[in-house]
């Protein structure tokens, strides 16, 4: 067992996440149990990540995509860390968690649109950027599911699909894709409010390739992989 972090400061944690040789992901650095560690599901994390993202262009110009993709995953997956698990804990206000998510859109907007290659993941077009594939499974990975029967998690729920919703706008087809992907897994959970948001995009678009045409179409009846 490695050492417990504690009182990591913004600077610590962004080394601590990202400052890493880059291996396989199922050979990645967090894999390691002689790694240092530190508790993830608390206020310090929805503020780090909240900022990181909010200025995602700057924090995150050091680091290579291949660096990124692997600590964004680190981020994302509940198999890898208990990061995600803070924005679902009713202990730590719901603003700051809500800004946290919101500023998922920054994160696309600021780094995902800037630095992943013009590639679609869902067909394994090749020559992509090793940060495509964080892109386009960051709502796959990410342990905030739908859950329609539970009122007290209406707010997040409508704050994800937002986050969806603005991103579709974004001019990057990766991100695109990676909000359709989103919104094809929570097609079942909210069918009417997915089938709002692809329409009202539909009738404002810019031409999409025939593939991520037919993505839409697909996560527009929940059927996406």
């Amino acid at each position: 067992m490695g050492e417990l972090l504690k009182n990591i400061t913004f600077e610590g944690w962004v080394e601590h996440v990202f400052d890493h040789p880059v291996s396989e992901l199922t050979n990645a650095w967090y894999w390691d149990t002689e790694r240092d560690w530190w508790e993830e599901d608390t206020p310090d994390t929805v503020e780090y990540m909240t900022r990181a993202f909010e200025n995602a262009a700057l924090v995150f110009e050091p680091f290579s995509d291949s660096q990124l993709n692997q600590g964004l995953w680190f981020l994302a997956s509940n198999a890898c860390s208990s990061h995600m698990f803070a924005l679902m804990n009713e202990k730590i206000p719901w603003p700051a968690r809500q800004r946290c998510i919101q500023s998922f859109h920054q994160l696309y907007e600021q780094c995902f649109a800037r630095r992943c290659s013009p590639h679609l993941s869902h067909i394994d077009e090749p020559g992509a950027s090793p940060l495509n594939m964080v892109c386009y499974m960051w709502w796959d990975i990410n342990p905030l599911y739908a859950k329609p029967g539970d009122t007290a998690h209406r707010e997040l729920a409508e704050a994800v699909l937002q986050v969806m919703e603005s991103t579709l706008y974004l001019e990057s087809n990766p991100c695109r894709e990676s909000a359709l992907h989103g919104l094809g897994h929570w097609q079942h959970a909210y069918p009417e409010r997915v089938g709002q948001i692809i329409d009202s995009f539909s009738m404002t678009r810019p031409a999409l390739p025939e593939r991520l045409e037919a993505y839409m179409k697909a996560a527009y009846t929940g059927y996406v992989l």
